[in-house]
């Protein structure tokens, strides 16, 4: 139930299919969920062991039939690697301390109650109050006006404001996470804290932003499942130069209002950013460097080396040694467009973690019919030997399952698959710190920092600091992440940048005074698999009707995810939109003939389900099964 193929379940109920979703795990997500602090502790525990599960029964191949063959599937789960976690307070005193009472969420639809959801039940769904509209808003093809769908719809809340139209739910938030002073002594944080408080923790394995013009924005607005989630603005664009954090200027008003800069540089700089914004019209300004990385030809913009140096990593955010001119400027063009929509950077970050948006697209399949089940493993799939495709899968209970579409995650198929995939790798850490690593400002911050190579042959690393308003961690704490492509483990990988960042000597007096580096309270490394970019036919063995889909990519944004599951939708169903929004429930028109038999209760006549062919009406099972 990871991201691509829960947008992909979204899209084939929308559509009218009948899906069947199932998950070996016991949790919505897979590598895309969110934890709460003991959860990712049982997580880590997991992981670390990583126990052969077995195999309990060997009945299933009995249901293997004469003319057909079984793809066995893999129950061991070899996408997480190399974890390490650390405790740099008192471990022994969080003995026998358990998690309070949970905190009060934003209901999201589970295992138990996905069966019983029907399409009416939709506008049971609580309506908040419009949110400010958004600035520099401009209609969006295929949606509502912008100031209906975007400024309600997303459930953005600023990073500092609050105005009379937000919600309550939205002002009990920043309630419950007040912001701190500079001037304010940070307290001091026990591990014996953070356990009981643990259910405030909202844990990312993957740390994402969205861009305010991106895919995913785009396709939550359009189909509408933006009412099931909120999001923040990130308020902060950070630099690391020089030793020290520095904060980014990146709209007109940030770039002359900063102290950072000199008059002369912030002409040189708004006149680059122009340029970059309509570079396609001027080609003559950069044909010449095209085969040059993007940092040699900042080089020749005359531009000073501190604006170098914001502009390559704090607004492109690019590598240094190997993106070339184009990626750059394609890059820096993308940033300055989403700057404004919905604040004064371009990102937005969704409350209690980027697991909530997984899960509101597996609602909306339950909406529209879709069946969910965690905690159930497949065996195999049954391939028939005549016609070389899928027709059904074996679960664990032995239960032979019908369905003309199979959408399988990477990590579900057999080695044997494999043997031509070449698999990278992302280095991962998570953090719990006393303070921000830019304790400059009143409010609370969500900040990116992209530190540089720490040196050659290094990849940079990207920084997300998350605030206790986010959801994401309890008061008093920030919450914060650190990722990369890996080129060794993510401790070897990521140690170095966390060391400069932050003071992790556990002896040391926690009492910071100005400008002194915040102290780590605890912290996990892990190596997660990338399996994006990896082609259908590296994999071997596979029948035609077999999607493969990728676990998460190092990338900030969500792109890959949404074209891949776009992808697969239009292979599959190349006549039907792609998540088109739901009807209005005062639109729907219902024949007299069809409203009679339902005077009992809801049937699917209503709905309007596309014509099966002849190969899908062969089959008396599910149009698609997706499986994470």
């Amino acid at each position: 139930s990871g991201l691509p193929e829960s947008i992909v379940a979204a899209a084939c109920a929308r559509s009218g299919q009948r899906v069947l979703h199932v998950d070996s795990r016991n949790y919505y997500g897979g590598n895309w969920a969110s934890f709460s602090f003991s959860g990712l502790l049982s997580w880590i525990k997991e992981n670390q062991q990583k126990t052969d599960p077995g195999d309990e029964c060997e009945d299933w191949k009995k249901l293997i039939l004469e003319g057909e063959e079984a793809i066995p599937l893999s129950r061991k789960d070899k996408t997480i690697q190399h974890v390490e976690d650390f405790c740099f307070g008192d471990q022994d005193s969080a003995e026998g301390v358990e998690e309070a009472g949970a905190l009060p969420k934003l209901p999201v639809l589970g295992a138990s109650a996905a069966k019983g959801v029907s399409p009416g039940s939709e506008k049971e769904c609580p309506v908040e109050s419009p949110c400010p509209e958004p600035e520099s808003q401009e209609p969006e093809q295929g949606t509502e006006p912008a100031g209906a769908t975007e400024g309600n719809e997303a459930g953005t809340t600023s990073g500092s404001e609050s105005s009379p139209g937000e919600s309550a739910l939205e002002l009990g938030q920043t309630e419950a996470a007040p912001s701190e002073t500079p001037a304010q002594e940070p307290k001091k944080i026990t591990y014996s804290q953070i356990v009981r408080e643990g259910r405030r923790f909202n844990i990312d394995l993957v740390s994402k932003l969205l861009f305010s013009r991106g895919l995913l924005i785009d396709l939550l607005i359009k189909s509408n499942v933006s009412r099931y989630a909120e999001f923040k603005n990130a308020t902060r664009i950070l630099a690391f130069r020089e030793g020290k954090v520095e904060q980014v200027p990146c709209s007109r008003a940030d770039v002359f209002n900063s102290r950072q800069l000199t008059m002369v540089e912030k002409r040189m700089l708004m006149k680059f950013l122009t340029f970059c914004l309509d570079y396609e019209q001027h080609p003559e300004e950069y044909q010449d460097h095209e085969s040059s990385t993007f940092a040699q030809f900042l080089r020749t913009r005359k531009l000073t080396p501190s604006l170098q140096h914001f502009i390559l990593h704090s607004i492109a955010m690019v590598s240094e040694t190997e993106s070339k001119t184009l990626e750059g400027l394609q890059a820096t063009k993308k940033f300055l467009q989403c700057l404004g929509r919905y604040g004064n950077t371009p990102f937005l970050f969704p409350l209690y973690g980027q697991g909530e948006i997984p899960q509101c697209f597996c609602r909306l399949c339950a909406v529209f019919g879709g069946i969910y089940c965690l905690r159930h493993p497949v065996r195999c799939l049954v391939v028939d030997r005549a016609s070389g495709r899928c027709k059904a899968i074996v679960d664990h209970f032995g239960q032979r399952i019908s369905a003309n579409y199979f959408i399988v995650e990477d990590s579900y198929l057999p080695e044997s698959t494999c043997t031509n995939v070449c698999y990278r790798q992302i280095s991962r850490a998570v953090l719990i710190t006393d303070q921000s690593v830019l304790n400059t400002d009143p409010e609370q911050q969500v900040s990116i920092l992209t530190v540089p190579p720490v040196e050659l042959g290094k990849p940079a690393v990207c920084v997300i600091e998350l605030c206790s308003s986010t959801m994401t961690c309890m008061k008093d704490t920030y919450l914060v992440h650190l990722t990369c492509p890996s080129t060794q483990t993510a401790r070897e990988d990521l140690e170095p940048v966390v060391q400069k960042l932050f003071n992790v000597n556990a002896e040391k007096e926690t009492e910071n005074e100005e400008g002194e580096k915040p102290r780590v309270l605890w912290a996990v490394y892990f190596n997660m698999r990338d399996s994006s970019g990896v082609e259908k036919n590296s994999y071997s063995g596979l029948p035609p009707n077999v999607y493969v889909c990728s676990g998460p990519d190092s990338a900030l944004g969500n792109d890959c995810a949404v074209k891949q599951a776009e992808t697969i939708f239009k292979e599959m169903f190349p006549t039907e939109e792609f998540c088109p929004p739901p009807p209005n429930p005062e639109d729907i028109i219902y024949d007299e003939d069809e409203i009679e038999p339902e005077e009992s209760g809801l049937s699917n006549s209503a709905e309007t389900k596309p014509e099966p062919s002849a190969e899908e009406s062969s089959g008396e099972g599910a149009a698609a099964v997706t499986m994470e």
